[in-house]
């Protein structure tokens, strides 16, 4: 499939984890399954919430999965079936463009 066929075919998901055990597991597992191309760790995110009634902050770290669209629900599946949280977070955004040979191979290793 081109790329150019549909571009919301892809997206960006984003995760927090709590520690790097966590979101290494999550990482090393999307992509050992071909459920994403690539999953960037990010640390050090501070995050600002509200829990109950009050505002609470956590340091995570940050998963950025990039995928196609039509593995988003077996992407969130997987995030919960290895994520500590009670509620964690799992977004998606499509994307808009990227340049054609990075979103050709994200298809091509992604099943």
């Amino acid at each position: 499939m081109n790329r150019m066929s549909d571009m919301n075919d892809y997206i960006m998901i984003f995760s927090t984890c709590p520690g790097s055990i966590t979101a290494k597991q999550i990482a090393q597992d999307l992509v050992a399954n071909s459920r994403a191309a690539c999953v960037n760790v990010i640390p050090g995110v501070h995050s600002y919430f509200k829990w109950g009634n009050k505002v609470d902050v956590k340091e995570e770290y940050l998963l950025v999965i990039k995928t196609r669209a039509d593995l988003f629900e077996q992407v969130k599946k997987d995030i919960l079936s290895l994520h500590p949280y009670e509620l964690p977070e799992i977004i998606s955004v499509p994307l808009k463009d990227g340049f054609d040979g990075y979103l050709n191979w994200v298809n091509q290793v992604t099943k």
